[in-house]
């Protein structure tokens, strides 16, 4: 390109940067008052949040006044919210505001005009022209999936036409163009390279600069309300689900916000490495939950068995013990759970006493007498409401009761003067005829207030036995034909004595809460309008089932690669897609499949490919690097010095270097070890960690599920290593978390997985030359 040209563009670059410099002192200056006015506004509301209670009139006025103070409160404070806003949107912008250009010639237009594209939208100080369009904005789709020619693009108002003249990509660091260069492509191959050769860090990064055709159709979609991404390792669907997410927030912003959305996680150290990808695109970070923690608060007290511990105790079972596992986690028995709340008799619901002070409060057995007298052609839950409804009333008489008995008495003797004031409420001593009016207003106070608890556990529906509910259940629902009659008193058995101990397995989860919340109909929520799932390969069925149950109002979007299925058997695309339109009942399902692969080097991603029987449909990326190599060990001093020698190597060059293994004891040991030699950079990984540091990270395969690091170790692909596990997904899903460099260490023979296409893709060292 003409170096003439390359002038003129940094001189609109120069010209720019000019033009956010000055509207970021503009709004760092309107941040400034706008929090001095909040200040201002909360200080004089607090010196006047107080009520005259002596006349009636004043009380009604100093209401108004004091409401009238917090909605101006709340102004101020949203105003400095959207100034901050502002200004974080224009830090983003400095030193690099844009990264395309298109030049489209509208229908009837002359000349063409010129856009540029960034991460965000900015005019120029008059407010007449837009120096910057945001990459979300309906005309910015032509950057991404245009070739020069005619295009069409999608608007609010409808499909427009016009003529793409010229697309422009740049690299633009610290105000200056570093590289520039016009394409007929959608994103050319030479951006891709520069961003991803480079070093990995902590956080992942916006893609929005390099954003593929597909990826686009991923980012863009409104209509789908299941939208389910098959992608390979390294695809950028996690990238594209992100972009994604802001696409909608910034399309819908009038309907929608990052509250109403939640991404369900596959462990806290990936949550943290994707974190900021929404702030730097000027975006609230959506909701983020694992499945553990999601399970962990809907089953308050209870210790649940997460993915990951289920997966560690899988590779010492018979496979014959997963057959109950596969039928409690399958949409089947979530048909049978529905079926059995519908059909449940009065006389079999389980009921609990509801104590107070230690004592019964209200029996079980009264309880279900009052459940058989409502109309038995009402639902369970309707019945449920009505039975609530008479508790409570049954409380309020049993208040008044209970206000007349010496532990009321003795009770309010120990109160000291602050908490007998608190009890008075807005009365006062001199509101009262006499003494004995006085004691049973007080009486009454205080009995109700200590009874809430009783309350509380009528509306937390504490008087049902779920658990109890949930085995019998079990003992009457019908069994697939792989599971046998002995086996399933067994299930039933360990789950008892797991429920004793406060604990619970994950395959019974999801059942349990959906029978839980069909008889009680609570458990829903309606206010998310988008679910989004990361590495829904690994969820079961009924998780979804009740996933979908959990979120009504949603549209689901779930992404995976079904050769990463670790925690249970690969499933082709298609008819993932069949059984999940079923199960989360899709109108509109759309199935987008992902095969090119930009992660890692041609040499690795060769290398993932040919352990697949399907890999040919795998496209690498043309960013080439080392062979990865496969050093054979055949005793365990050999394997550790191999072991220590190449986390120090690839250390040396590289940022982050994953040492991964089968499962949590082998990280552990290999942690201790590398430890006794006083490595720097250290760090073992655990299900916990949420923070993702860089240097020489040790941790087990299925945490590292949606992260990449430089340089890989896959620590033991032997094939005594890898009996009980799925040791094709495991080494793929191992080779493929690497960018740059990978290292297979084999102690004694290797792994079948590792077949006669894949070994040619490697570079293989022995110990011994004989032993070839």
């Amino acid at each position: 390109m003409e170096a003439g040209e390359q002038r003129a563009e940094q001189a609109r670059v120069d010209q720019v940067e000019r033009e956010i410099k000055r509207q970021v002192a503009t709004a760092e200056q309107a941040v400034d008052e706008a929090h001095q006015e909040t200040r201002a506004v909360e200080k004089n509301y607090s010196e006047n949040a107080s009520i005259n209670r002596y006349e009636v009139d004043d009380i009604a006025e100093s209401r108004s006044e004091l409401e009238q103070q917090r909605r101006l409160v709340s102004q101020a404070a949203e105003n400095e919210n959207i100034i901050n806003h502002q200004l974080r949107t224009l830090q983003n912008l400095q030193g690099s505001p844009y990264f395309g250009r298109i030049d489209i010639l509208d229908p009837g237009e002359d000349e063409p005009e010129r856009l540029y594209i960034g991460t965000a939208s900015l005019m120029n100080s008059d407010r007449t022209d837009f120096l910057i369009y945001d990459w979300r904005a309906p005309i910015s789709g032509v950057y991404y999936n245009g070739t020069l020619g005619k295009v069409q693009y999608e608007t609010p108002a409808g499909t427009q036409s016009t003529e793409l003249v010229k697309k422009r990509q740049f690299t633009i660091k610290d105000g200056r163009i570093t590289n520039m260069f016009d394409t007929n492509e959608t994103v050319g191959d030479e951006l891709l390279q520069a961003a991803l050769g480079a070093q990995n860090d902590q956080y992942m990064h916006n893609i929005v600069a390099t954003i593929q055709q597909e990826q686009n159709n991923i980012i863009r979609n409104t209509s789908s309300d299941l939208l389910l991404v098959q992608g390979v390792a390294g695809s950028g669907k996690t990238s594209a689900i992100l972009q994604r997410i802001t696409y909608l927030l910034y399309h819908s912003r009038a309907d929608l916000n990052a509250d109403q959305i939640v991404l369900f996680s596959p462990n806290n150290l990936f949550s943290h490495y994707i974190s900021e990808v929404l702030p730097s695109l000027g975006e609230r970070n959506m909701r983020q939950v694992t499945l553990a923690g999601f399970l962990r608060r809907r089953f308050e007290g209870l210790q649940v068995e997460t993915l990951f511990d289920r997966y560690e105790e899988r590779q010492s079972e018979a496979t014959a013990a997963h057959a109950a596992a596969d039928f409690l986690e399958s949409a089947t028995v979530m048909t049978a759970v529905r079926q059995y709340v519908h059909q449940l008799p009065a006389d079999e619901v389980q009921f609990a006493n509801l104590t107070f002070n230690s004592q019964v409060f209200f029996s079980a057995d009264h309880i279900r007498e009052l459940y058989q007298g409502l109309p038995a052609s009402l639902s369970v839950a309707d019945r449920l409401v009505k039975l609530k409804n008479q508790l409570i009333r049954e409380l309020q008489h049993r208040v008044r009761e209970e206000a007349k008995k010496d532990w009321v008495a003795k009770a309010l003797d120990e109160l000291d003067v602050q908490q007998l004031h608190r009890l008075y409420g807005q009365r006062s001593v001199d509101d009262f005829p006499d003494e004995e009016a006085q004691f049973a207003y007080l009486a009454r106070k205080l009995a109700k207030r200590r009874l809430r608890v009783v309350a509380d556990a009528i509306y937390n529906n504490y008087f049902i036995d779920f658990y109890n509910q949930y085995e019998r259940f079990l003992r009457q629902v019908a069994l697939p034909q792989t599971i046998s009659n002995r086996d399933w008193i067994g299930v039933i058995t360990d789950y008892q004595n797991e429920i004793e101990y406060h604990r619970i397995k994950l395959m019974h989860t999801a059942p349990l809460l959906y029978l839980r919340d069909l008889i009680t109909g609570s458990g829903q929520n309606r206010a998310f309008q988008y679910v989004f799932i990361d590495e829904m390969q690994d969820y079961p069925l009924a998780t979804l089932v009740y996933l979908r149950h959990a979120f009504p109002k949603a549209k689901f979007t779930v992404l995976g690669d079904s050769e990463q299925a670790l925690f249970k058997p690969l499933q082709l695309p298609q008819a993932m897609l069949q059984e999940l339109r079923t199960v989360l009942d899709a109108k509109h399902p759309q199935l987008i499949v992902l095969n090119r692969s930009y992660r890692s080097t041609t040499e690795i991603t060769d290398f993932a490919k040919a352990l697949l029987p399907d890999g040919d449909q795998i496209i690498s990326f043309t960013r080439h690097g080392a062979k990865p190599r496969l050093l054979v060990r055949y005793d365990d001093a050999g394997f550790k010095q191999a072991l220590l020698e190449n986390a120090v190597q690839q250390r040396a060059d590289h940022e982050s270097v994953a040492v991964l293994t089968k499962n949590r004891e082998q990280a552990q040991t290999i942690y201790r070890f590398l430890h006794q030699h006083q490595l720097d950079g250290l760090h073992l990984l655990t299900a916990r960690d949420s923070d993702l540091p860089t240097g020489i990270l040790v941790l087990p395969v299925y945490l590292a599920k949606g992260l990449e690091f430089d340089a890989v170790i896959a620590a033991d692909v032997s094939a005594a290593n890898l009996t009980n596990v799925d040791a094709v997904g495991m080494v793929y899903t191992m080779a493929t978390r690497a960018m740059h460099q990978l290292t297979l260490l084999s102690k004694g023979a290797v792994t079948p997985a590792i077949n006669s296409a894949a070994s040619q893709q490697l570079v293989i060292e022995h110990e011994f030359a004989d032993k070839k």
